[in-house]
């Protein structure tokens, strides 16, 4: 795991919401990350899972009382409120809420919020019963922490543990993780800029039923997507033959061949400000295309193939003053050697290579390794998580603009 958030203090505060043991799955993945963690317990969280759980993950001290918890003589509660970079409260019980909402500091989760620096990203993710969640007490307090300027994670809809259905369950913990990541590790280092992603593999059909492809699903090109989205870009993503779920928030277009996939970026780079190539675009395409199944005969069938368009070299020739492209490069030998020739044959500003005979790298797998080269650097991301191998690359790209 990459060290996203290395010597990052966050605070993590769990109130008494059954899905309080979710809370321990985001003090350990934050960990991993490379942040110091220090959890708030209140009472009632402390009856659905213990400081020591806590204390195991992040090798901190869990706190509990205001005051009988403190080694020192120190007022903890400012401190841990006053140092965090970031605060995380999930779950978020209705009384906290309330709480919070309303300056009310009569534990230690209440009072260290009172402390917390002006400026801090707060994220707060509400877990009741539906009805709870519904209360027009519960709605107004919501409203008052966006208007101050809290992140309020909406929860989700489905069955809970009351015996009701509705809204009000708990995220999962992945969704907070990528909230966190996108205020404290990408701090929307890409507001007010346009990015293209293209994603998947190109189609090039020989008859109704039988094409040239690749295996590519296109998870690269989503990571890619929705770290750009968490950096606070416009993002538009061209997908060819994917079969994941849509980003919410990012305009998704969908394209086949290497043709149409040409014609849509050519036409969304026009506005782009970054684009980022990490579909699999095929190199050649059939010269004719049978309107009918070719059916199988004791005959030897040739199939005559003509090279597609060169998108990121057209991209390149192209370029407009300021407009930053990142290519990718997929090989099986010579890596760095052939992703350095395209960078400057092609007039890249970055390009991301990966080995497709390394060991987690391979096509539709969920980890990769890359090598971000530029025409002064080179710097290899080791084997990771392809959303984090995406945010590492989103924060070279903005370094780099």
């Amino acid at each position: 795991m990459l060290q996203l958030l290395n010597d990052k203090r966050i605070l993590l505060g769990v109130t008494g919401s059954i899905s309080a043991f979710k809370s321990a799955s985001i003090a350990s993945k934050l960990t991993q990350m490379g942040a110091k963690v220090d959890t708030i317990l209140t009472a009632n969280a402390a009856k659905l899972i213990g400081p020591a759980t806590f204390e195991g993950i992040t090798h901190r001290k869990c706190h509990l009382d205001t005051f009988a918890d403190t080694d020192d003589l120190s007022a903890s509660h400012v401190t841990l409120g006053s140092k965090a970079d970031l605060v995380i409260i999930a779950p978020c019980s209705a009384n906290m809420l309330a709480k919070i909402a309303h300056g009310i500091a009569d534990d230690k989760l209440s009072t260290t919020m009172l402390a917390v620096r002006s400026g801090t990203p707060v994220l707060i993710a509400p877990a009741m019963n539906c009805f709870m969640y519904e209360n027009a007490a519960t709605q107004d307090n919501i409203k008052l922490l966006k208007a101050r300027g809290m992140h309020l994670i909406d929860p989700d809809s489905g069955n809970l543990a009351c015996g009701y259905a509705g809204k009000g369950r708990m995220p999962e913990p992945e969704a907070i993780i990528e909230c966190a990541l996108q205020h404290i590790a990408l701090n929307k280092i890409l507001a007010d800029k346009h990015v293209l992603v293209t994603a998947g593999a190109t189609r090039e059909h020989i008859d109704p039923v039988r094409y040239i492809s690749n295996p590519s699903t296109g998870k690269m090109g989503f990571a890619c997507a929705k770290a750009a989205k968490m950096a606070g870009a416009d993002v538009t993503l061209i997908e060819a033959n994917t079969s994941l779920p849509p980003i919410p928030g990012i305009q998704a277009i969908h394209v086949t061949s290497a043709h149409d996939m040409a014609e849509a970026v050519f036409q969304a780079a026009q506005t782009a400000d970054i684009v980022i190539m990490s579909a699999a675009v095929s190199d050649f395409s059939p010269c004719t295309h049978c309107e009918h199944k070719i059916h199988k005969s004791d005959a030897e069938l040739s199939v005559q193939l003509k090279p597609t368009t060169d998108i990121l070299k057209t991209l390149g020739q192209n370029k407009r003053p300021g407009q930053f492209l990142c290519g990718f490069c997929m090989e099986t030998e010579d890596l760095l050697e052939r992703a350095e020739q395209k960078l400057i044959a092609k007039n890249l500003d970055m390009i991301a290579a990966n080995s497709l005979s390394e060991p987690g790298c391979g096509f539709a797998g969920d980890t990769n390794s890359i090598t971000i080269l530029t025409r002064n650097s080179r710097e290899t991301l080791k084997l990771a998580d392809k959303l984090e191998i995406a945010i590492e690359l989103i924060q070279r790209i903005g370094a780099k603009l």
